[in-house]
């Protein structure tokens, strides 16, 4: 019995790691073959290499760049118009000195603390990525940022 807590200590650790793998166009062709068949030869090329073009379909964009953090829809005169917002987050550190209580706030991240100390903090500031506008369910504009 007292050999269980190592094994599932690793365990833990072992998932942990794979959970914060990275998603790349290689694994998420992997996981769905059927709609990466599907593309032609040039969408192919472009899906292996993580990039997207006009014209593509929401499908090969979700191969290529992932699934987004983010869906709106609407509409543009008569036409359906949907955008995928990627997003991703940079590390600012900051050195501190608090004592007592402290409460502070980032968008919509809230915090407190009680107690003293002085050290780097780190905080992570959300960014919008790339953005991708979809008309009638194919590719019309992206940006992303380089």
């Amino acid at each position: 019995m007292k050999n269980i807590y190592p094994t599932l200590l690793s365990i833990s650790c072992c998932l942990l790691v794979i959970s914060c793998t990275p998603s790349t166009p290689t694994a998420r062709i992997a996981e769905r073959p059927m709609a990466f068949e599907k593309l032609s030869d040039d969408q192919k090329e472009l899906v292996l290499r993580g990039e997207i073009a006009k014209g593509m379909d929401m499908s090969a964009v979700a191969l290529a760049w992932g699934e987004p953090s983010n869906r709106v829809e609407g509409f543009n005169g008569k036409e359906r118009v949907e955008r995928w917002g990627y997003n991703d987050a940079q590390p600012v550190i900051t050195n501190t000195f608090y004592s007592g209580y402290r409460y502070s706030s980032y968008g919509p991240y809230r915090y407190s603390r009680v107690g003293a100390g002085f050290g780097p903090e780190i905080t992570y500031i959300p960014y919008r990525k790339s953005t991708v506008w979809f008309i009638g369910g194919r590719v019309s504009e992206w940006e992303r940022l380089k």
